[in-house]
């Protein structure tokens, strides 16, 4: 997908956009994903920072402000109206967590759960547009929503992303899968973040030897080899090679 690894311009309604993930310490982070995936830092909004990939933003890593949220990676879907978006979260079944937000000039965002309590954002950009680059090894590659009733998952984000998912030319960079397919039956409804890579074995080894661990081994996919990973402080992601 090389072709549509450099990205300009607002994305459309319910495309993800966005990913950033909440850690205990920030130094860490910076250290293993930028062992794992080349990734470079920079200043972010308050005291997150951004990661890059030759130069184009890929990712945000920020402080947990305290140690009962979870340690995370968290999708945000594109949206021209985040307010209007809100509302029709809500209307379908799902609830806010947050209610939009201004981040000064970057764009405005919130944080919601759909029916199922599985937590997403949206982002509506201003001078952030999103990803600069994805698709490509060392960016985002694709999301999978791990839901207990797919057809409630089908039904809920059909209805917000229509045109995304199911419009002329729909890529919509996320799929909806059975939880039980993957992960134990405890695990709650979540979307898990997919990160590209060139070898998914050498990458594991990579994990494995930055303090990270493999928490479902490599299978196959509809769109391609996925393993299931922890970094060195219990963020959940999956390595995806095309």
């Amino acid at each position: 997908m090389a072709d549509q690894a450099s990205h300009v311009g607002p994305y459309p309604e319910g495309v993800p956009c966005w990913v950033d993930a909440q850690l205990p310490d920030l130094e860490a982070g910076k250290r293993f994903y930028g062992g794992l995936f080349g990734w470079t830092f920079g200043e972010g909004y308050g005291t997150s920072v951004w990661a890059y990939k030759e130069g184009e933003p890929v990712a945000a890593l920020a402080p947990k402000v305290n140690g009962r949220m979870p340690t995370v990676w968290t999708l945000h879907f594109a949206t021209p109206d985040a307010t209007a978006l809100a509302e029709r979260i809500e209307t379908h079944g799902g609830r806010l967590i947050t209610t939009p937000t201004r981040l000064g000039p970057l764009g405005a965002t919130a944080l919601a759960t759909d029916p199922e309590s599985a937590v997403f954002g949206i982002w509506q950009p201003g001078t952030h547009q999103g990803f600069g680059r994805r698709h490509e090894p060392g960016t985002f590659a694709w999301a999978e929503l791990y839901a207990r009733d797919t057809k409630v998952a089908n039904d809920f984000y059909g209805a917000l992303f229509h045109d995304a998912l199911f419009g002329p030319g729909a890529s919509p960079d996320f799929g909806r899968a059975d939880l039980a397919e993957v992960f134990p039956a405890e695990m709650p409804p979540h979307f898990l973040v997919h990160f590209g890579v060139t070898d998914a074995e050498e990458a594991l080894g990579t994990v494995q030897r930055l303090g990270g661990r493999v928490q479902v081994p490599p299978f196959d996919a509809s769109y391609g080899r996925v393993a299931v990973v922890t970094d060195d402080q219990g963020a959940s992601f999956a390595l995806l090679q095309r």
